[in-house]
């Protein structure tokens, strides 16, 4: 069986707090916050690249409900 993606947040929520340190804890939170910053930046760009092929930027933008130029902002995350 497959792990759905809020069971996989819940097992890393859960390791994270299994650390005793509170230092050590805290800076693994922040490590991982820039780590998945930047893995969600990129992962949004290539969603919104994808969606852009056969529509414009505004219907990018309806999709996501942001603007057209929003969208195309987000797309150039990953460039």
């Amino acid at each position: 069986m497959t792990d759905t993606l809020e069971a996989r947040a819940t097992s890393l929520l859960n390791a994270i707090n299994e650390i005793s340190d509170e230092v050590e804890r805290y800076q693994a939170v922040q490590d991982l916050e820039v780590q998945f910053g930047a893995g969600f930046k990129e992962a949004k760009a290539k969603i919104a690249l994808a969606l852009h092929e056969g529509r414009t930027w505004q219907q990018v933008g309806d999709l996501l409900g942001v603007t057209g130029s929003r969208a195309e902002q987000i797309s150039r995350a990953s460039r």
